[in-house]
């Protein structure tokens, strides 16, 4: 059976403001299809054919009228907006010719809250056609019309989520063309607070999320100090692909690691924390080494959205009398240890094993290194030495920041001072933030 087109009220050519305009191929257009150079026509929900309108400052305003008016009487003066240009015009008798009609060119709807909504009797909610009408077009500005004298029910109206109302007797081109750009300009100003609300509101969560799962260390009857710095590369971001974490074990053994997941974005985020909640359930169950590791690859194989994606990592244990250590290194820079009477320097990286998600079955060496019996040991991430040294090409490096904590030790710095002032002097050198993400962390022996 085939739909039937709604009728269109006759619009006097001034009043749609298409008595001059030509089609793109030359001839006449038509009520159903609205002119504006650069627009594509686009079929309707009725099988018209109708034109996309790219919104710019010099389309004109198009207003959809829905009211039930079978004898065609029109209620709309003819209007110009503050450009002079004709507001355009567009008649619904009903909510079905109002959804065909309601096409992205339309920038306002006027609403006779007289009209009843479908599936509803005169009974219910006297608003019930203006919300079916806001569901319908969440998008578009809404002016409700009633009564005169029934400001009550207009104002409700706009209580409910129209932009204004107006008296229907009251009507006349200047009113209606000021209401008209005033309820446009209100609906956009309250779709970017809606938006910039939301925003907002999805940056605080995010801020919760990512705070909530950077690591707590589990130090408790440990001797040992513990600081961190964490910076992440992403802007406005609380983590990034950097992980790390420190837990001792009932045998007094305190294991710290720390990583790097390969990218910068939320996705390597995620499997970072994956990665250290794996790794810290692994070492609480007593794994340790190249067991440890091995299990470790296997999460990151598992959990990985690119077969490419890789992590580094160090893990270090360190002995119950504080002493002694095992590293393994799996792709990562060796850590910093550093202690009185002598100078900083990184520990053996000769056992370097590949970084985890590289090589099926990789095995990684555990290297026993003597700490001594007062010392602090860093642990960092690339992004702390790949910071650029001035304007040219030159990286810090290894050497460079080994020499530069090698300074600031001798200047006392210690703990959180000492991990403050080493990422601000790699950020100066850069010559401005670090677009890497940079962890670091910073374990104290002191007798």
């Amino acid at each position: 059976m085939p739909v039937p087109i709604p009728r269109q009220r006759a619009i006097p050519a001034a009043e749609s403001g298409q008595a001059q305009a030509a089609s793109p191929c030359g001839g006449p257009t038509e009520e159903s299809v609205t002119d504006t150079p650069g627009g594509a026509r686009t079929p309707d929900t009725a099988g018209n054919t109708t034109k996309k309108v790219e919104h710019t400052a010099h389309t004109n305003l198009t207003l959809l009228l829905i009211e039930d008016d079978p004898a065609g009487s029109p209620i709309v003066p003819d209007m110009l907006d503050e450009a002079g240009k004709p507001i355009r015009v567009r008649t619904a008798r009903n909510l079905t010719e109002a959804a065909r009609l309601l096409t992205d060119d339309v920038h306002c709807i006027l609403l006779d809250l007289a009209l009843p909504a479908p599936g509803r009797s005169d009974s219910d909610d006297e608003l019930a056609v203006l919300k079916h009408v806001l569901e319908l077009a969440p998008r578009h500005a809404v002016l409700a019309l009633t009564a005169s004298g029934d400001a009550e029910r207009g104002a409700e109206a706009v209580r409910v989520g129209a932009q204004d109302y107006l008296f229907r007797d009251e009507l006349d081109s200047r009113l209606l063309s000021r209401a008209i750009r005033y309820a446009v300009e209100r609906k956009r100003s309250e779709s970017a607070e809606r938006r910039l609300a939301e925003g907002r509101l999805r940056a605080q969560e995010n801020r919760r999320l990512e705070r909530g799962l950077l690591p707590t260390p589990l130090l408790e009857g440990s001797p040992l100090r513990f600081a961190a710095r964490y910076r992440p590369g992403r802007s406005r971001a609380l983590l990034g692909g950097d992980f790390y974490d420190v837990v001792r074990t009932p045998d007094g053994t305190v294991h710290a690691m720390i990583g790097d997941v390969c990218g910068h974005g939320p996705d390597e985020a995620a499997l970072g924390v994956e990665l250290r909640i794996a790794w810290r359930a692994l070492t609480l169950a007593g794994l340790c080494g190249d067991q440890l590791l091995g299990t470790l690859q296997q999460v990151l194989e598992h959990e990985r959205a690119d077969d490419e994606i890789f992590a580094t990592l160090c893990t270090v244990d360190i002995a119950p009398d504080g002493r002694r250590a095992g590293l393994c290194l799996a792709g990562h820079p060796s850590p910093l240890l550093a202690g009185p009477g002598r100078p900083a320097r990184l520990l053996p990286y000769d056992n370097n094993g590949p970084a985890l998600g590289l090589l099926p079955r990789a095995r990684w060496p555990r290297t026993q290194v003597e700490l001594g019996a007062e010392w602090s040991l860093m642990l960092y991430t690339d992004g702390l030495i790949e910071g650029r040294v001035g304007e040219g090409r030159e990286r810090l490096g290894q050497e460079g920041m080994t020499e530069m904590v090698r300074r600031q030790f001798a200047e006392g710095l210690r703990g959180e001072q000492l991990l403050q002032a080493a990422v601000n002097e790699v950020r100066d050198l850069n010559g401005g933030e670090l677009t890497d993400d940079v962890a670091v962390l910073l374990l104290d022996r002191v007798p």
